[in-house]
């Protein structure tokens, strides 16, 4: 990867639904070379596809929570990962080291009452919670996917 590949990144970055005319206007380059550029990324696994960003709040979903989810002893790893992750409800599912070896969970539902069914009925019957801590999100000040870059350093 070279600066102009950092550089379309960004851009993407920005905005994934960018006109390739665009991209290509601020590298200066033709679209044709920006488009086979991307194309290299996108099959050397560098970006990893594209997504949409929808309002969590048009559906129901604006109360976020943190739970760390401690594991029993003897249980799965992976097993209770992969069943936190299936749950529609899961945005994210972090492997954590620390005080109670487990998993931080991001759940995103409509309100507290549904965080306490999601809690109670679905993960505490999994096998292989021990327990569970929730930290509720007041308010969000910061939420992104973006991954800082920074073009290479010329040697």
């Amino acid at each position: 990867m070279d600066d102009v590949d950092y550089r379309i990144l960004n851009i993407l970055q920005k905005k994934a639904r960018i006109p390739n005319v665009e991209v290509a206007r601020q590298v200066e380059m033709a679209p044709s070379a920006v488009l086979e550029r991307i194309r290299k990324l996108e099959k050397a696994g560098i970006i990893e596809g594209y997504e949409v960003r929808l309002n969590p709040e048009k559906f129901r979903r604006r109360q976020v929570a943190f739970v760390s989810v401690a594991m029993a002893r003897g249980a799965n790893a992976r097993t209770l990962g992969d069943a936190l992750a299936a749950l529609c409800e899961v945005q994210e599912v972090h492997f954590i080291s620390g005080g109670d070896d487990g998993y931080l969970v991001k759940v995103r539902v409509a309100n507290a009452e549904a965080l306490g069914r999601l809690i109670t009925e679905k993960i505490h019957g999994m096998d292989g919670v021990a327990k569970t801590r929730t930290a509720v999100v007041l308010s969000t000040l910061k939420e992104t996917a973006k991954i800082p870059i920074d073009a290479p350093n010329p040697e």
